[in-house]
């Protein structure tokens, strides 16, 4: 299981620069692919429109031949004498056969100009009376129903206007029937005496645009209140889409003569024009999903764009692998160097970029060698400098005041206490300038303080009360030598000088993997840092006589690191506790 991430590891910059050009080509690769899309189908969209836009003006054309036919045949109407006399007066049943026969030749006559459109005629007089060319035409309606038609109603509303309308009729798959209506009007009083309509099926009114028409291309033909009136699409006849009334008045306020807009859910491309003569919109709707789904063969260019990509990583792979692998085993030999202690060379072989590195990285292990030999042996010859100085550290006025004592105690007569006195001594002279050792065990660390205490105490008397407390398996452990001896000598001469007497508590015990020195007392305290360090002071009546208390502390952290010392914590008035932390069973560093 280690292998594998050892192994990405090692290869993480060729990882990451293949990740990443591989990123880069699907990105390129991806927009360049929707941009041909994009630019493909706007100049398919600009052309369709262009093209639609020349077709919408031919539709224009025939509707407006249709409508001038219609007007001039509406004019025709209007200005006819005996149609006029029919429409307007009243009349016996003996005068209106002589009408019909004189209409029917005029409305036939008129019919002329509209005949080529299958249009039908049909006219209503305010008099009540209707007549029809054809005399059976497909929009039959009664006078009564004529007179109460809501085309009627709103032909009189609007009796200048040639208004189109929609009729549904009861097969509405045929589309209705389109009504093109108008009043019959006086020119100068503006008496109102008749309407005239004519008729044409919404499906032969569809044929002015129907082969203009295609799937997803339809064409659409709108009132001013949105109801389409004809179209290809059978389904929309009838309906009102006032969204589309909102189109037309959007492209009118901008230049380009389509837009892009959502119709009954679908996007299309919309194009729409007013018919003035008409007063209709005429509506070219274009789904541009079924339009333009063919014009671009989308499929094939995204299989060829898949194929140049991976053709692409192919190559990139390979070459990446290439400029990386000589970078990869020069960084899994670096790596390796710490293991094998920094003493086997990288060969200098790969790149121009490889090899340089590799000789710069062996320079750098030779500079290392000699600096770390010139380093340990710096460090070992100031060791032993610094302890031969604490060996010459022993305070001229103790010994001169301990021999002093042993010389009264001669001439008092205590000859054993003399002789348990120079013991005493002796045992402390030897180990701390007999002995050039850096190190000794536990055990000879207590025999030296229990020496020290002795001749204190004999000087002094037994005010001041010394016990030990060590744990037996730490007796053989090696330390620092001279590491207690000078916080013993700090209590005895600085710790009860407020207080007639005290106790000091020796201790030391394992904690862990941690051996613990605690010498502790319970006489006039002092104030410490805040971090409980060793204080910093140049008052001579604070400082530790013979051997220095801050050298223990750097002694310990030179020998064994930063992760070990001295700390000391004490109250005034309560006491002191110096705490010295040890690798327990370590060797020096």
């Amino acid at each position: 299981m280690r292998i594998k991430p050892e192994r990405f590891r090692h290869n993480s910059l060729f990882s990451k620069m293949f990740l990443i050009t591989v990123l880069i080509i699907v990105t390129i690769s991806s927009l360049i692919t929707w941009t041909t899309f994009r630019m493909s189908e706007q100049f398919f969209i600009d052309r369709f429109s262009f093209n639609n836009s020349k077709v919408m003006e031919q539709i224009k054309e025939s509707l407006g031949t249709f409508h001038y036919s219609i007007v001039i045949a509406s004019n025709n109407l209007m200005n006819n004498g005996t149609i006029k006399g029919f429409l307007s007066g009243t009349h016996s049943n003996r005068m209106l056969g002589t009408y019909y026969y004189n209409v029917k030749k005029q409305m036939d006559n008129i019919k002329t100009s509209v005949e080529a459109y299958d249009v039908e005629i049909v006219i209503y007089g305010m008099n009540g009376v209707s007549f029809a060319v054809p005399e059976r035409p497909s929009w039959a309606k009664s006078d009564k129903v004529l007179q109460n038609h809501f085309i009627t109603k709103n032909t009189l509303k609007h009796p200048k206007k040639l208004l189109f309308h929609l009729e549904h009729t009861k097969d509405q798959t045929q589309g209705g029937m389109i009504v093109a209506s108008k009043a019959f009007m006086e020119p100068t009083s503006k008496y109102i005496y008749g309407t005239m309509y004519f008729t044409i099926q919404e499906r032969d009114f569809r044929k002015f645009y129907n082969s203009y028409t295609s799937l997803g291309n339809d064409v659409l033909v709108m009132n001013q209140s949105g109801t389409i009136l004809s179209s290809n699409r059978t389904e929309l006849i009838g309906n009102k889409e006032v969204e589309l009334l909102d189109y037309a008045v959007q492209l009118e306020k901008q230049e380009k003569k389509y837009m892009n807009a959502d119709f009954k859910g679908t996007d299309h491309l919309i194009m729409i024009e007013y018919l003035p003569t008409f007063d209709l919109y005429l509506v070219n709707l274009i789904d541009k999903k079924a339009a333009f789904e063919n014009i671009i063969d989308k499929k094939s260019i995204v299989l060829i764009c898949l194929l140049f990509i991976f053709l692409a990583i192919i190559i990139v792979f390979f070459a990446s692998r290439k400029v990386t692998n000589s970078l990869s085993n020069l960084v899994k030999q670096i790596e390796n160097t710490p293991k094998n202690e920094f003493d086997r060379y990288i060969p200098e072989t790969g790149t121009y970029e490889t090899r340089q590195i590799g000789q710069a990285f062996n320079s750098m292990l030779d500079e290392l060698h000699e600096y770390v030999n010139t380093l340990v042996l710096t460090q070992k010859q100031k060791r032993n400098a610094e302890l031969a100085v604490l060996q010459q550290q022993i305070n001229p006025h103790f010994l001169y005041n301990t021999l002093t004592s042993i010389k009264f105690m001669v001439q008092q007569g205590g000859k054993e206490e003399a002789v348990e006195m120079v013991n005493a001594l002796i045992s402390l002279l030897q180990n701390t300038i007999g002995n050039i050792s850096e190190t000794i065990t536990v055990k000879q660390e207590i025999d030296n303080l229990k020496s020290y205490a002795l001749i204190n105490q004999k000087r002094y008397g037994e005010r001041i009360r010394v016990n030990y407390f060590i744990e037996p398996e730490c007796n053989c452990i090696q330390i620092p030598k001279l590491i207690l001896q000078p916080f013993i000598e700090n209590s005895f001469f600085h710790g009860f000088n407020q207080k007639r007497g005290g106790t000091i508590n020796v201790l030391v015990w394992k904690e862990g993997e941690t051996l613990i020195c605690e010498v502790l007392d319970n006489g006039d305290g002092m104030e410490v840092s805040a971090d409980n360090k060793l204080p910093h002071t140049n008052r001579k009546r604070e400082r530790f006589s013979g051997i220095g208390v801050r050298n223990v502390d750097e002694r310990i952290r030179l020998i064994y690191g930063e992760a070990y010392g001295v700390t000391i914590s004490s109250k005034i008035g309560e006491g002191t506790k110096v705490r010295i932390s040890l690798p327990f069973g370590q060797n020096e560093k």
